[in-house]
């Protein structure tokens, strides 16, 4: 684990810092005065515990049970009956890096000192983090209203010693978890189990995964279409940012940017600046940054929105300190975050849609300008990259049936109490699996783009993008007769999804998330 500690305090955190939560796995430590705030809430709602005033979920039942009164001693069984009879969940486990980063994000939710959970129900969540206590979680179960029911509380029964654990990446009972890590179960207070799975953390939680990754991978997309503009003797012409001012995206013109500083210094390029008898290269060549742009516009969009619902309070009741109120609303509705990760499954779906065009142009020798078919030095004996390029066209249609939106989709459930809600959580879960497909298609044309500037030699490409070859001829040289493909495939997408292609050129080029 690394020991480069976040601390969470009442600032908001920024979407770099849960990137490191995410992708890096650093302690989550907590601002002692944030405590103040959370001991107010919770004050707040164990007076209400024993007062003659019902109160949803402190001193009520849940859902359509909302109607019958719970005694003050009976509290506590309410509380842990309620996470065990929510832990439904089914379908492939979380995996673990989503999993802490789901953890803290409730952390985050919970400080802000309006769910009335203890200090110390905090502090087993962040112990069970530091000491790499990480709840097994099925992954199908929620539709995105109210909260993320079962898979949080699935998170939450590992905290009271119920269900499974992951220990150091073994799975075992949650208690021996517990016990191992030099922890011990929790007795849930008033309100404390419905503090923990009222919310929209598993969702969010994969969606801001998911956009890690989208975004560095739509970053790469720049670099391999740039790769197979050169290799196709394709203009530049169309990335001039006389155009894109004109139309005023910006998401186009940092795209146009960066294609054209990526292109920069190209001798393929300037050896068909002149008399050169096409008038205008294919869409997936000229209108990259249009194409481009809008993806990273909408990238944006969904940055802001998770970043947001990352910072928010999302259970229900809330605890207004001010007023000393219990407020029902719905923060626990992933509206939010079921439309965000229907943009960004439109965006993915969209990257890859105009690259896998990209690499059926650039195997057709009646589209790639003077290339050998399937880009084989030898066509006819050998297939090159035939296959290839059917296997993006089966990703990329994969992906535009993954892309369908989820949130238009609603079904009643709590026998008609929950009678509207999001599917953020498919709608998020399915993200992943998308950018695999992407990454895959990306890392096919990063091998087309790299075989196309080879067989332009002896002219040479652009300083940049001759390090974008250069670093996957690295692993994988170039093909000449035909050989085993998948293993290529596989370690072309692997470059790509852990960000080799993207440090291989000048990390300054690209947009920025911003």
């Amino acid at each position: 684990m690394n020991t480069n500690a976040i601390t969470l305090s009442k600032k908001q955190i920024d979407l770099g810092t849960l990137r490191r939560v995410y992708r890096d796995a650093p302690e989550v430590r907590l601002d002692v005065a944030l405590r103040v705030g959370v001991a107010k809430a919770y004050d707040i709602v164990q007076r209400a515990a024993k007062g003659a005033e019902a109160v949803y979920g402190v001193n009520t039942g849940f859902g359509k049970l909302a109607q019958k009164r719970i005694s003050p001693e009976e509290t506590s069984t309410l509380q842990r009956n309620l996470i065990l009879s929510h832990c439904s969940g089914v379908g492939d486990t979380m995996p673990a890096k989503v999993t802490r980063l789901m953890m803290a994000l409730k952390l985050i939710s919970l400080t802000k000192g309006a769910s009335g959970a203890s200090w110390e129900l905090i502090c087993q969540l962040q112990a069970m983090l530091a000491r790499n206590v990480i709840p097994f979680v099925p992954g199908q179960g929620s539709v995105g209203a109210s909260g993320d029911l079962a898979p949080l509380a699935h998170m939450s029964a590992a905290m009271i010693g119920e269900g499974d654990a992951f220990l150091d990446g073994v799975r075992m009972p949650a208690a021996t978890a517990l016990n191992k890590a030099g922890l011990t179960p929790i007795e849930l207070g008033p309100k404390e189990g419905l503090a923990l799975i009222n919310g929209t953390q598993f969702s969010t939680a994969y969606a801001l995964a998911a956009w890690f990754d989208s975004w560095d991978l739509a970053c790469s997309a720049l670099v391999t279409g740039a790769l197979t503009t050169d290799a196709a003797m394709g203009s530049t012409a169309p990335f001039r940012p006389e155009i894109h001012t004109l139309r005023g995206h910006s998401g186009q013109i940092d795209a146009a940017n960066t294609l054209r500083c990526l292109l920069q210094g190209s001798a393929i390029r300037e050896a068909h600046r002149n008399n050169d008898q096409r008038v205008q290269d294919p869409y997936c060549l000229r209108c990259q940054p249009q194409v481009m742009g809008a993806c990273f516009g909408s990238l944006r969009y969904v940055a802001t929105v998770l970043e947001t619902e990352a910072n928010a309070v999302t259970d229900n009741p809330l605890v207004i300190t001010d007023t000393e109120d219990i407020l029902s609303g719905g923060n626990f509705h992933a509206e939010p975050v079921a439309l965000a990760a229907d943009q960004l499954a439109i965006a993915i779906a969209e990257i890859g849609s105009i690259a896998q065009r990209r690499v059926a142009m650039l195997v057709d020798p009646i589209m790639n300008y003077g290339l050998p078919a399937f880009l084989s030095p030898n066509p006819g004996v050998n297939s090159g990259f035939m296959i290839a390029e059917v296997t993006t066209a089966a990703l990329m249609s994969e992906n535009k049936q993954m892309a369908s939106p989820c949130s238009v989709d609603s079904t009643p459930t709590s026998a008609n109490q929950e009678d509207h809600v999001s599917m953020a959580a498919h709608a998020a879960r399915r993200l992943m699996a998308m950018n695999n497909n992407l990454g895959h298609i990306l890392g096919i044309e990063w091998m087309t783009g790299a075989q196309g500037i080879d067989l332009r030699r002896p002219l040479r490409t652009s300083p940049s993008l001759q390090q974008a070859v250069a670093a996957l001829r690295e692993d994988i040289p170039t093909l000449t007769n035909d050989r085993y493909m998948a293993d290529d495939i596989a370690r072309s997408a692997h470059l790509v999804r852990d960000g080799v292609l993207i440090e291989a050129v000048d990390g300054d080029l690209f947009p920025n998330p911003a």
